[in-house]
């Protein structure tokens, strides 16, 4: 199934290529594929009209969150939120009207997965309203977590361990394939597969998709548990390789 998207940076709607964003304000990396003239509530409706549920908004650092609430006013109970998120601010997001709150970062302390804000994090947000981000990137044979706009490598291997210990904890899963996130040159298959494979809850994987066949090979390759966003192949985009009436009718003839 395609599940749509919402990228916030600086307030605006935009696609980046994994891994160009950083926390340094010195650090001029950034690499945009696509900034909308469009606010993000458009799209926000666009998706409420066409009935898709369960797309993700990530804030994309700062001066975000005023575009983001927009957006899930927009479309209540239809979007998950994600970027920042911890105890402290996700019933603002989940009271303004998302479905789940994404979090990553915030489960780690340094490159370890720690235990403790896992289950601070459970207290304030029950399972069902959760989802996980396990974004991740290849070393070796391996698929890493990243955290911190996806510049530091984790020691959290994603596999059927991580996926299993996480599971009672979150709703779904959220996955870029980082290496290709943004590049339009395919998706992350030895990934789609490992998900698929191996996770027990839903998984929303993001990350290379360039044209229609990517959805239906993310279809049958994850066994129908991983859905696919596409992003900058997308004509709202302003991407050239997938129309949006064309991952609508897909939707619709699942």
């Amino acid at each position: 199934m395609f599940r749509p998207c919402i990228d916030l940076h600086q307030g605006k709607v935009k696609q980046i290529v994994g891994g160009t964003l950083s926390d340094d304000p010195q650090t001029d990396s950034l690499a945009t594929n696509f900034t909308s003239e469009k606010p993000a509530s458009w799209y926000a409706d666009l998706y409420k009209n066409d009935g898709l549920y369960g797309g993700h908004v990530i804030m994309l650092g700062p001066g975000n969150e005023d575009t983001a609430l927009q957006a899930l006013e927009a479309f209540p109970g239809g979007l998950q939120i994600g970027g920042g998120i911890n105890p402290e601010n996700a019933h603002r997001y989940l009271d303004a009207g998302a479905s789940h709150v994404i979090v990553t970062s915030y489960l780690f302390s340094g490159p370890l997965l720690d235990e403790a804000k896992l289950q601070e994090m459970s207290k304030v947000v029950e399972a069902k309203r959760l989802v996980i981000d396990l974004s991740c990137r290849r070393k070796g044979d391996e698929y890493f977590v990243v955290t911190d706009r996806w510049q530091t490598f984790t020691d959290a291997v994603l596999g059927e361990e991580l996926l299993k210990e996480l599971s009672q904890y979150c709703d779904e899963f959220l996955v870029h394939g980082v290496d290709v996130e943004g590049l339009c040159q395919g998706i992350e298959l030895d990934l789609v597969r490992l998900l698929g494979e191996h996770s027990p809850l839903p998984v929303t994987y993001a990350g290379g998709a360039r044209s229609l066949d990517d959805l239906r090979l993310v279809h049958k390759e994850g066994y129908g548990k991983v859905d696919l966003t596409i992003g900058s192949a997308l004509d709202i985009f302003g991407g050239k390789g997938v129309r949006y009436k064309d991952v609508l009718a897909f939707n619709r003839d699942l």
